[in-house]
């Protein structure tokens, strides 16, 4: 005999009630036992007995916060318990078997899973006849800084596929619902556990977590205040535009998101029947609200009349990622991703270099990807595809021969700034199932430990040499080297190459004024070290335009056609109508100095950023943020550039350090 189950709700808070519905394909009375069981753990928390289509499960307060499931058995009728009775809703039973999409068939032999070691083995099995429902307990306070979501969703999406009109699939057939209920059986995890590696990897790895339903988020304004990060894990492929704005919104006031997930966010669907049923038409000529609010229609988020492509939120999308799917699934175990900013914090501990491979088995089933162009050998953002210009590409694979299996493509994981927030995208959805492979293990780490706390500092955007003077014109920062060559890159968190631009005749400090005024049009002014200012002309060559200037200087700011220089702790003063330099203050060990939006900014023998008002008397110096052992420094368009002796380029926004937490 068959038990059939489902629960009121996707999650629960700790304390709260769960209420279940069963049915079975049998006159006898309906009961029997359930068990409960964390699946993060493998651990069996409850065992418990129902009698009737109803059974009621009232969380303890002191369960963890995670992905539970609850196994319903029959047992024989000289075993029934008592219990709540209710009215059994007929429709609980499905018509026939769910089918399994191509797209998810996979031989469990070929998964690539954590080692055993790391992977906490469940203490409970579904025999034949049993059911089983899986759902969330929410922290009733948040008791980590970061949260995990559930992609029911996605799971529900692909709930009885292939039986017409109760499942979302397939695709395109003619006989695929566009409404279906999450009052049903079933939901639960795909046979190839796309998420429980990660799941079951973050509690002996040393992370405690919490968890939510991917349907807390449609409305989730309240509960992702109480997190510093976000973690998106799997295959979440459906988001209803709730859910959109919400971590959009979270993400632009401060928090963060790691998305170790694909075809992430690739369909939108909308919530009916007080969130109940699922609607997703997958075609606009067939959606009502396609003609009354197009920015709602059940299509691809990148389709018109939506227009609204994922790539704006976490960099990437499947539009341009690659898939294989049904036999030849186990292809993706072949592949690799290809390391290209290996500078970059993700990457920190993993002794990679440009161009090593890592993460074999990570890649797939399906990736995500963004338009990019190789420019010297380094890919970048082309943003044609709606990817934000912030976002930077720490590593690709080349997918286009899986046009023999599915889709071909590429796959880029990145990582952008959105607003306040961070976002690193792993763009694939077998990510968290290669956590046995050390180099994704220590990617995963650096991310979680680096979006989990407060404050993201420095980031490095590539390599500089021995730089000893930087400033930015337009989009094109400049540098001199200490061979007196002139270095020109695009000024844009990727890594890209420096390329010659002509020569600095003994220039030490460099700056460029924000607005132009009679005495200082825009461009590039120098200090060199016998004392000149000079201008760079459009034709490349330099004109002295004073020979008086502090001999030995290492910084030069230019504020409203004034100028500052630092040289030796001292910082000079020249006024546009003044005819001498004129020293004013003094910063011990200055030496980097530097402008933007009104202020100047210079580092100190502490090895801090202090600022000041562009004022030609003595001010008072505050301090910013750490210096990160720089002393070049530029700034531009409310960033801080920085290098030093042996250090990478770096940047910063122009913000003070966090106050410690108490």
């Amino acid at each position: 005999m068959t038990v059939y189950a489902y629960a009121e709700s996707t999650s629960r808070a700790q304390g709260e009630r769960l209420v279940f519905h069963l049915d079975h394909t049998s006159r006898a009375p309906l009961s029997g036992s359930v068990s409960v069981e964390d699946v993060a753990s493998g651990r069996r928390v409850l065992d418990a007995a129902f009698n009737g289509p109803r059974w009621t499960l009232d969380i303890p307060g002191d369960w963890t916060s995670s992905l539970y499931r609850a196994i319903f058995t029959v047992s024989p009728r000289e075993l029934m318990p008592t219990s709540e009775p209710a009215v059994s809703p007929r429709e609980l039973m499905p018509t026939s078997e769910p089918a399994v999409s191509p797209r998810e068939l996979m031989p469990t032999s070929e998964l690539a899973v954590s080692p055993r070691e790391l992977m906490p083995t469940s203490e409970l099995a579904v025999e034949e006849g049993d059911c089983e429902v899986y759902f969330a307990v929410r922290a009733a306070r948040p008791s980590s800084p970061i949260l995990l979501s559930i992609p029911f969703p996605t799971w529900q999406a692909y709930n009885r596929a292939g039986i017409p009109g109760e499942g979302l699939y397939w695709a395109e057939h003619p006989t695929r619902a566009a409404r279906v209920s999450f009052d049903r059986p079933g939901g639960g995890p795909p046979p190839e556990r796309w998420e429980e590696g990660m799941i079951r990897w973050l509690e002996p790895a040393g992370y405690d977590v919490d968890y939510c339903s991917g349907l807390d988020l449609h409305d989730g304004r309240e509960l992702l205040a109480g997190y510093r990060l976000l973690v998106v894990n799997g295959h979440d492929e459906y988001w209803t535009a709730g859910m959109r704005d919400t971590v959009e919104e979270f993400v632009r006031r401060g928090g963060n998101l790691a998305v170790f997930s694909g075809n992430t966010c690739w369909w939108q669907f909308r919530l009916e029947d007080g969130g109940r049923t699922m609607v997703c038409h997958r075609d606009a000529a067939a959606d009502p609200v396609a003609a009354t609010d197009p920015a709602l229609t059940t299509v691809e988020w990148s389709s018109s009349p939506v227009d609204r492509p994922e790539n704006s939120m976490i960099g990437v999308s499947f539009r341009r990622g690659a898939g294989t799917w049904g036999p030849y699934m186990q292809r993706m175990h072949d592949e690799s991703y290809v390391v290209r900013f290996p500078e970059h914090w993700a990457f920190a501990g993993t002794g990679l270099g440009e161009g090593d491979k890592f993460g074999r088995g990570a890649l797939g089933y399906e990736t995500d990807a963004c338009d990019f162009v190789e420019i010297d050998g380094v890919p970048a953002a082309t943003g044609r595809d709606g990817t934000p210009p912030s976002f930077v590409i720490l590593a690709t694979a080349d997918l286009r021969h899986w046009h023999r299996y599915g889709q071909g493509g590429m796959a880029t994981m990145g990582a952008m700034r959105l607003g306040a927030g961070t976002v690193f995208t792993a763009a694939t959805v077998n990510w968290g199932n290669a956590l046995h492979e050390p180099h994704v293990e220590r990617i995963t780490r650096n991310v979680l430990d680096r979006l989990s706390a407060s404050g993201d500092g420095w980031e490095v955007i590539g390599s500089a040499g021995a730089l000893r003077a930087m400033s930015v014109l337009g989009s094109v920062l400049y540098g001199a080297d200490a061979d007196g060559m002139l270095l020109t890159r695009e000024l844009s968190g990727q890594n890209l190459r420096w390329r010659r631009g002509g020569s600095t005749p003994g220039v030490t400090a460099l700056a460029v004024p924000r607005e132009a005024t009679p005495a200082r049009p825009i461009g590039l002014y120098g200090l060199t070290g016998d004392g000149r200012l000079v201008y760079r002309e459009p034709d490349g060559s330099w004109t002295t335009l004073l020979d008086d200037a502090p001999a030995g200087a290492t910084g030069l700011a230019t504020v409203n056609g004034e100028l500052f220089a630092a040289a030796s702790g001292t910082l000079w003063h020249r006024s546009a109508e003044g005819d001498r330099w004129e020293p004013i203050d003094t910063l011990p060990g200055m030496t980097a100095l530097t402008s933007t939006n009104g202020r100047l900014y210079a580092t100190d023998a502490a090895g801090r950023v202090r600022t000041r008002l562009p004022l030609g008397v003595p001010a008072e110096w505050t301090d910013l943020c750490d210096a990160a052992g720089a002393a070049v420094l530029t700034a531009h368009a409310g960033r801080l550039i920085a290098t030093g002796p042996g250090l990478p380029l770096s940047w910063r926004a122009c913000v003070p350090d966090p106050a410690p937490s108490s």
